[in-house]
């Protein structure tokens, strides 16, 4: 049956989904939701058709054929509702591969962020002590050099072990 072919691609899709997110599992639940609406709008007008057999005259109609599309209304009721399902599924995933993506980018930009916020300072420090004045204090000190570059490292060291401290590495 197509209905069950669609929900075994669906469950398919949903583990490589879970397993790895890619831009591939992305085009291939669009093209899945794009057949479940071609799907639905190809059976929407047969429940209307056999729905209105089925309310229609009865002199018409004999007993047997009147069971039928009942069965028939039934059965196109439930593949209507197997195909939403397998719609707000389909959605969900989507909901899901989003989620993810934006996790994966806010990890990236919390470590971009927590580099540029320890080599803020530093370049600072760097900065002001790469002015071209003669006078400046600690400018001639003989081991000037090497105090601002500890300083810097210190700085850098602090900022690291406030950010493990703070659970944000």
């Amino acid at each position: 049956m197509v209905i069950e072919k669609i929900g075994e691609k669906a469950e398919s899709l949903e583990k490589e989904l879970l397993q790895n997110p890619s831009p591939a599992v992305m085009n291939s639940l669009h093209r899945l939701k794009r057949e479940l609406i071609f799907l639905r709008k190809s059976i929407w007008p047969l429940r209307e058709v056999v729905g209105n057999l089925h309310r229609g005259e009865p002199k018409l109609i004999t007993k047997e054929v009147e069971l039928f599309l009942r069965d028939v209304y039934d059965h196109t009721l439930q593949v209507m509702d197997s195909i939403e399902t397998l719609r707000d599924i389909t959605s969900g995933m989507l909901d899901t591969y989003l989620s993810s993506i934006s996790n994966k980018m806010n990890e990236v930009m919390k470590t971009l962020t927590i580099i540029a916020t320890i080599f803020i300072p530093l370049t600072f420090i760097a900065g002001i002590y790469g002015m071209n004045f003669d006078v400046m204090p600690e400018l001639h000190w003989y081991y000037g050099y090497f105090f601002v570059w500890a300083f810097m490292v210190f700085v850098g060291i602090l900022m690291i072990a406030y950010f493990r401290r703070k659970r944000w590495v």
